[in-house]
């Protein structure tokens, strides 16, 4: 009993042994693809086919995950026969054989393996009857009879009288037949006969069943007397035909490459549809051309398959004509399809190329750079050619999915055509704008474009590349031109479809490190330069005809009241410091306003200072032309106003006061990078903010309380003043104090928001042309100044003014209404 016991335990223990072995052979020896249907892995890198079956190695060894072994028809071998009254039959790996029709095994069997187990004999109810003498008889009715001819043998007319028995011989198996390779001996009583095999027919001219009878093999696929799948091809062998998977499809779940009831799937391909609304007879050219190719696609012939799907784009793209017509997101999306297509077609191509670097340039200069690798290596790997390359860690590549050939891949398409659709795409700004407006210190408007490199379309076998686990580093090939512009700015952007299905570049992930581009997800990338614009073009046309119109009608003002000897007085003299102050801001804003450099230099930081002074000037000398007004008003009761020296003092010494005290305390608050002006950061802006709305709102008290002693002053210099005429000469004066008084900069101190449109435009246009209001009201209103203009022009025409004199002596009445005003000021 112990020794029985122990027996069992070793027993155990051998079985445990062996189950461990054979797992630990199968865990480490094998391929990582998965070996082919009949055949088991031999090594790492290869497997064998099983007995029966053969592949294209004469060692029956595969080595690669496309391989397949193949059925051996061993009744093909002239080595192999079955001994008389039999027929071989192949079978998948194996064959067998039978006895042919009325005979069968002494044993009962239904087929035997060789020629030692022929026991084939006459079958007495199957049809075949002994007749007298051991002569067979056949009786079998015609519809029993085998598709194959029966092995019948004759035999001498029954009734003769003293008919004699002979021996047969087999010529069959005895090898004294003259039957082709290509034909069946059938041994009959006396004779034989040569009938071709199943799948053959006899050659032309030759019959069946004669000694000569030679065959050749029917071609049931040319001759479409298969029963392949249409997801398959006919593949015509000696005596049959499998059904093949198409080049690149594969069999489906539970279905085997090469059975005559095989059904394949086609490959994950790209369709290469069109858009719906992107129709045009090159682009259907090129999406037919390009099924064609992957319809016809041989694992073997990869690459060529490669280089013509790359020539056919850049014959679509090398003359657009059709597409150009498209509308631009149509264009766009042509474009970002093609290169979506492209990158899929590629990805899937590329396994079938041997392993390792693979590079094409296209006669157009459109370069793809591949490398495949094994999908456990860890290195950093770099991807290049002529154009671009790209840095990444392999385990990127392969991703969170491992494919089943057990390699990855990565590779760059660079097309130098492909920016031909993509001239007018715009930049999303949504990401970047106010850091853009925080450094321009301005609202950007929009931005003008450049491409600098060919448009680089990275691709892996990983597909998910949203979001990678590592950075990807790239370096494209460009050139920039020699002068830099303003507010230029050299990026790496993308092609990114938003969710309108626009196509736009950005650079949401990616930035920039002198000329190396550092990405946390992929697509098809370029280098541009990007033209930002702060700069409302028709603002900015306003700006300038506006200013230009007024520098001209101040340097009427500042003429007229310099000329014309009877308006001269203390308000002249305010008048004419003020257009003297809005003059020479308006010339240096619009010779130096912009910062072509881009950087804050110190002729920058000049021009910054001189425009607050002169337009706090200006303010200042409007607040004394309120101040001036109020004494004007009211100086019945309170004497004369200021004198000159004081104006003086107060006009231009308060401003050059601000300017130093703000240039001490932060000097860098003058000059931006887009503008010469002062810096809206850390509040610095309200040194000049701040005087102008306490000087407006200081002129708004005295411009209301001047309204209102005007209106008592009217009454009472005639009481009986028609009200109309009344209230034209209060509204023309108001309307002249309002322009004066600088009332127009109260739209800017509103003027929070830098994106309000219509505020922006109120704000400019009243602004640009105060210099032709104040001419329109000081000057051209001004009924001395008017007389003293038609004396210019007499005198220029070559009249007297005598003449001219005497037709304006009818004006003395309507001026002795007005003397209780100042003799200088009754003109307005």
């Amino acid at each position: 009993m112990r020794g029985a016991h122990r027996r069992r335990l070793l027993l155990v223990m051998y079985i445990l042994l062996s189950l461990a072995g054979a797992w630990t052979q199968k865990a480490g020896g094998c391929p990582r693809w998965q070996c082919p249907v009949h055949s088991e892995c031999v090594d790492e890198r290869s497997c064998r086919c099983k007995a029966g079956f053969a592949s294209s190695d004469p060692e029956g060894l595969i080595t690669n995950p496309i391989g397949s072994c193949e059925d051996i028809n061993e009744c093909l071998q002239k080595s192999l026969t079955c001994g008389p009254f039999a027929t071989c039959q192949n079978s998948e790996g194996s064959f067998h054989c039978i006895c042919n029709w009325g005979y069968k095994l002494a044993s009962g069997a239904k087929s035997f393996a060789n020629k030692s187990e022929n026991t084939c004999e006459a079958s007495v109810d199957s049809g075949v009857t002994p007749a007298p003498s051991g002569i067979l008889t056949v009786t079998a009715a015609p519809g029993n009879l085998p598709k194959q001819p029966a092995a019948v043998h004759p035999r001498t007319q029954p009734g003769d009288p003293g008919e004699k028995i002979s021996k047969d011989v087999n010529e069959c198996t005895s090898g004294q037949n003259h039957c082709h390779p290509s034909t069946h001996c059938i041994n009959k009583l006396g004779s034989y006969s040569c009938v071709c095999r199943q799948g053959w027919k006899p050659a032309f001219g030759s019959p069946n069943g004669p000694i000569n009878t030679v065959c050749e093999d029917i071609d049931e696929c040319s001759s479409r007397q298969h029963q392949c799948h249409n997801s398959t091809i006919c593949s015509n062998t000696l005596g049959s035909y499998k059904c093949r998977c198409r080049p690149g499809w594969k069999p489906i779940p539970g279905s085997f490459s090469g059975p005559k009831n095989t059904m394949c799937q086609e490959p994950p391909l790209p369709t290469w549809t069109l858009l719906p609304t992107a129709q045009s007879q090159s682009l259907s050219r090129f999406s037919i051309e390009v099924r064609n190719l992957l319809k016809d696609f041989d694992p073997a012939t990869a690459n060529y398959t490669i280089q013509k799907v790359i020539e056919a784009m850049d014959k679509l793209l090398e003359a657009p004509v059709n597409i150009e017509t498209l509308n631009p997101i149509d264009r766009h999306q042509v474009a970002t399809q093609l290169l979506k297509y492209m990158e899929q077609t590629l990805r899937t191509l590329a396994p079938f190329l041997p392993k390792g670097p693979f590079t094409y340039t296209s006669p157009s200069n459109t370069e793809l750079s591949l490398m495949t690798k094994e999908q456990d290596n860890k290195d950093i790997t770099t991807v290049y050619h002529s154009q671009a390359w790209v840095t990444l860690n392999w385990a990127v590549a392969a991703g969170a999915k491992s494919s089943e050939s057990g390699y990855s891949l990565a590779g760059i398409l660079s097309s130098p055509n492909i920016q031909k659709l993509l001239a007018d795409a715009s930049m999303n700004l949504n990401q970047s704008r106010d850091i853009l407006e925080e450094r321009f210190e301005s609202p950007v408007l929009n931005v003008s474009l450049t491409l600098l490199s060919n448009v680089n379309s990275i691709f892996l076998t990983n597909t998910d590349t949203r979001k990678l686990a590592s950075n990807v580093t790239f370096n494209f090939s460009y050139s920039v031109g020699s002068k830099k512009r303003p507010r230029e700015e050299l990026m790496c952007a993308f092609l990114d479809t938003g969710d309108d299905g626009n196509v736009r570049w950005s650079t949401d992930g990616c930035s920039m490190n002198g000329t190396l581009c550092h990405c946390n997800h992929l697509s098809s990338f370029a280098i541009l330069m990007a033209q930002y614009h702060v700069q409302d073009p028709r603002l900015e046309l306003i700006t300038k005809v506006g200013l230009w119109l007024s520098l001209v009608c101040l340097l009427l003002c500042i003429l007229t009241f310099l000329l014309v000897k009877p308006i001269q007085s203390s308000r002249t003299t305010v008048h004419l410091h003020l257009c003297v102050c809005l003059f020479l801001g308006s010339v240096i804003f619009l010779v130096g306003i912009e910062n072509e450099g881009g950087e804050v230099s110190l002729r920058c930081r000049l021009v910054a200072m001189m425009l607050h002074y002169f337009f706090l000037g200006a303010f200042c000398w409007m607040a004394l032309e309120g101040v001036e007004l109020y004494f004007l008003v009211v100086r019945v009761f309170q004497g004369q106003g200021l004198s000159t020296q004081w104006r003086c003092l107060f006009g231009y010494g308060v401003p050059f006061l601000i300017v130093v005290i703000s240039a001490a305390a932060k000097m860098d608050g003058y000059g931006q990078q887009t503008y010469c002006w002062l810096n809206h950061k850390e509040g610095f802006l309200w040194s000049f903010v701040g005087p102008l709305a306490f000087i407006i709102f200081c002129n708004s008290a005295i411009f209301v309380v001047t309204v209102w002693k005007l209106t008592t002053k009217f009454s009472e210099i005639n009481p009986n003043m028609k009200k109309l005429r009344k209230a034209r000469v209060l509204i023309i004066t108001a309307i002249a104090q309002l322009m004066v008084l600088g009332c127009t900069w109260v739209f800017g101190l509103f003027l929070f928001d830098p994106h309000s449109t219509w505020l922006s435009y109120i704000f400019t246009l009243l602004n640009c042309l105060q210099g032709l209001f104040l001419y329109l009201m000081l000057c051209l209103l001004n009924k001395k100044v008017r007389e003293e203009y038609r004396k210019w022009a007499c005198m220029v025409a070559g009249n007297k003014y005598s003449e001219f004199s005497s037709s304006t002596t009818g004006t003395g009445t309507s001026q002795s209404q007005t003397r209780a005003l100042r003799p200088s000021e009754s003109g307005m």
